[in-house]
């Protein structure tokens, strides 16, 4: 099995900005017709869709995208070696952080929004990372 990520964005170019001035990611190719960019540096390819606001994101749906802020249970967490330097890039780049800094047992995190209210968290280990919390 392969795991591919998308990221509807309803402007491809402030996408790319941020994404790769806030998380340091860099463009690999374009695809169909330029409406798609795959975003390489993290341990998979991330791509940008091009979709606008309203659009159906597919022929069923009852909602169409809305980039108004959001949460969603199904979200980036990305790991990084420093929370302040991470959250620092991010917070230049354009990103709204949501909250303190909070430290658990296996770790510390911050919450933030990307500038197309897609919620995203930054983690930075602690010790064993989850494994000092596992049973």
């Amino acid at each position: 099995m392969q795991l591919l990520l998308n990221i509807d964005v309803p402007d491809l170019p402030a996408a790319e900005r941020f994404y790769t001035q806030a998380l340091g990611l860099h463009p690999g190719r374009r695809l169909f017709a330029g409406e798609v960019l795959e975003l390489l540096g993290a341990p998979l390819p991330i791509y940008l869709l091009a979709k606008p606001a309203g659009s159906a994101p597919f022929a069923a749906s009852q909602q169409g995208r809305s980039y108004r802020r959001h949460w969603t249970p199904l979200h980036l967490d990305l790991v990084v070696d420093d929370l302040e330097v991470a959250l620092a890039r991010a917070l230049a780049a354009g990103a709204q952080q949501e909250g303190p800094i909070r430290t658990e047992a296996w770790g510390r995190l911050v919450g933030l929004s990307d500038p197309f209210g897609h919620g995203l968290c930054l983690v930075q280990w602690q010790g064993l990372g989850y494994a000092e919390v596992s049973e």
